[in-house]
């Protein structure tokens, strides 16, 4: 939710951290440690020592193809080797790695032994179905354990895997599995959510009717559902009949360091959504390194990252740099409140969870439910508590330190994205916080606040978020389309990534976060474009043209807002609004939460045929419209 910058420059309050936070600490001296960074390749280089390399690399960044950098040139490595299978080797063998539970009170366990044979098996068979190195692999699965299975069994065997979120729906799901050329689809009969059971293969069977590049379909028999194995005959098969009698030795293939990991779709302001590309051993140093220090993982944590694997937290920090630590990660399956709003301290109590993230937007919706609900469970196991998604507001910054963390753990306000892979601005366990405020840039990151010619602007005024030098974990290109990749993030400030966001930093250097530039929507933590919006609204036959808007909303951050050109003497009737909300879950799934639809006339447009929904926002918030000479008349 962006907020009022003026409040922001009126938060003074504080907090250091307690002495033995920072006797417990891998960090002690942020400052210091923030020193250290400026020398970008030896600090990334020392941290890279900490995995095992088939061959190490050669130049550890190499700048010659801006802004098509490399890390690690020459290096040779594997991901899951460094994930799973090295864990093998120690005492760490019967540890827990993934400690999978759902609403429903199930749970399942698996050391990093256990998974070291499930993912072997499950890559071995993806090879006897034709995959090999490059391949992409598409997974359309729940928060269950054989998404992780999945995913490392493609690190494994050097194919590429592409993950859709499983609150999308059919469209959403083509367009993505469309643009990757996906060779498998692995997905499961359902979800639970709310304790109800969400089909997925239904979803699955519709959208393989378009989804030509698909070889075979792999089915997680999850739910317990009742599955109807589709038409399609001799291209589907379950999960647990194609794994069977597989060995549980795989040699690791042998990944260059910058060979491609996965492709992971995010929203953009125009057009259809992003592949952002990335590759392997800079995303995995960025990953551990990060999570390492930011969350100050020591041996016995307990973990738990409540985001979805289905989108980037999920991807570095749910699955690959826990593992890649060697610590035990949380995976729940099921919502914040269900079956009550103290689901996740129940959880907390539980398991014993040392480490804590999640999103503002859950952390405020269970604010509405007063403190009734942490009062009940010990949370004392607690170590560190963290945030990520979109700022979160210090009303809600506040609650969290107070009532979860006992006003004497320290909260990590991370910023990133989906493009940049690993925590770009965010505090360390001994650095003061300020409620509201990611701090300064993560050490070995030189980040900065500029204006469009990419001056950096006076303290406390806004303007551009940028980053100055390259990071490890930063994606390669967009995939298959570097000249998108070019003008969306590079084009603008040459020589510098423009992160799509406006901030301010205030006289401590540190950087507060104001909302995004563009015309992205941030609902509920996940990002949606405007015109994937757009073109579900114009897809009913009833609608012309649609322009939408996110509006404030205390909970979700924002809500969609629509304006509507309909079809000749149609008039916007209570009944056809119920279609129109139906159409668009239908076409983009629950993450499109529409607030409000209107119809109009005619939308603001310039010359060329461009909304400007800048007017749009403008006038519902009745401020000024600002310059409308571009618009038409």
């Amino acid at each position: 939710m962006e907020r009022d910058t003026d409040v922001l420059l009126q938060e003074e309050r504080i907090f250091y951290p307690d002495e033995d936070v920072i006797q417990r600490a891998l960090i002690k001296n942020w400052e210091e440690e923030i020193r250290k960074g400026k020398d970008i390749e030896k600090y990334w280089a020392e941290k890279a020592e900490q995995f095992e390399w088939f061959k190490k690399w050669d130049q550890v960044l190499d700048e010659s193809n801006k802004p098509f950098y490399k890390w690690f040139v020459g290096g040779k490595i594997n991901l899951a080797h460094n994930a799973v299978d090295r864990w093998v080797e120690t005492d760490k063998r019967n540890q827990v790695a993934i400690l999978y539970a759902n609403e429903r009170g199930d749970e399942r366990k698996l050391t990093y032994y256990e998974l070291s044979r499930e993912v072997n098996k499950f890559a071995n068979a993806l090879r006897n179905l034709g995959v090999v190195k490059g391949d992409r692999v598409s997974m359309y699965l729940p928060m269950c354990p054989e998404l992780l299975i999945s995913m490392l069994a493609c690190n494994k065997i050097g194919a590429i895997h592409s993950v859709v979120y499983s609150g999308l729906s059919v469209g959403a799901v083509v367009e993505r599995m469309n643009d990757a050329k996906a060779k498998i689809l692995i997905t499961a009969d359902g979800t639970f959510r709310r304790g109800k059971v969400i089909d997925l293969k239904s979803i699955t069977d519709e959208a393989m009717l378009q989804c030509k590049t698909v070889e075979t379909v792999v089915v997680v028999k999850h739910t317990g559902s009742p599955i109807d194995i589709s038409e399609l005959s001799g291209k589907e098969i379950f999960y647990d009949r194609l794994i069977e009698g597989e060995p549980a030795d795989c040699e690791p293939e042998q990944m260059d360091a910058e060979d491609p990991l996965f492709i992971l779709y995010t929203s953009g302001s125009t057009g259809k959504p992003k592949g952002v590309l990335h590759t392997t051993a800079g995303y995995m140093v960025g990953a551990a390194t990060t999570m390492q220090n930011v969350f100050d993982i020591h041996n016995g944590d307990l973990y738990w990252c409540t985001g979805d694997i289905g989108w980037i937290t999920g991807h570095s920090y749910v699955i690959y740099a826990p593992l890649l630590l060697g610590t035990t990660t949380l995976v729940y399956e099921g919502a914040p409140d269900y079956p009550d709003p103290g689901a996740f301290w129940h959880l907390v109590e539980k398991y014993g969870v040392t480490k804590f993230y999640t999103a503002p937007t859950a952390i405020r919706h269970l604010m509405r439910f007063g403190t009734k609900y942490p009062k009940r469970y010990n949370l004392e196991s607690l170590k560190i508590l963290a945030t990520v998604g979109e700022p979160i507001n210090p009303e809600a910054w506040m609650w969290y330190y107070k009532y979860i963390g006992n006003e004497k753990i320290p909260i990590m306000d991370t910023w990133w994205q989906t493009e940049t892979g690993m925590h770009l601005i965010t505090p360390l366990p001994c650095s003061p916080l300020k409620p509201g405020s990611a701090t300064k840039a993560f050490p070995g990151i030189e980040a900065d606040v500029v204006d469009d010619q990419g001056n950096p602007v006076p303290l406390g005024k806004g303007g551009f978020l940028v980053i100055k030098k390259p990071w490890p974990a930063m994606f390669r290109t967009l995939y298959g389309d570097d000249e998108r990749y070019i003008e969306t993030y590079w084009k603008d400030i040459p020589g510098y990534y423009k992160a799509g966001d406006m901030a301010r930093k205030d006289e401590d250097g540190y950087f507060w976060i104001q909302g995004r530039s563009d015309d992205v929507l941030k609902i509920a933590g996940h990002r949606i474009g405007t015109a994937e919006v757009e073109s579900a609204f114009v897809s009913h036959p009833l609608v012309v043209e649609a322009a939408v808007i996110g509006k404030d909303d205390p909970i979700k951050g924002q809500v969609i807002k629509a304006f509507l050109i309909l079809k000749e003497e149609q008039k916007l009737r209570t009944g056809l609004i119920e279609d129109l909300k139906k159409h668009v879950r239908y076409e983009l799934g629950p993450v499109a939460v529409l607030g409000e639809i209107e119809q109009v006339e005619k939308l603001p447009k310039t010359r060329s045929g461009k909304i400007m929904r800048r007017v749009l926002r403008a006038r519902e918030a009745g401020e000024d419209l600002g310059d409308t000479s571009t618009l038409e008349e």
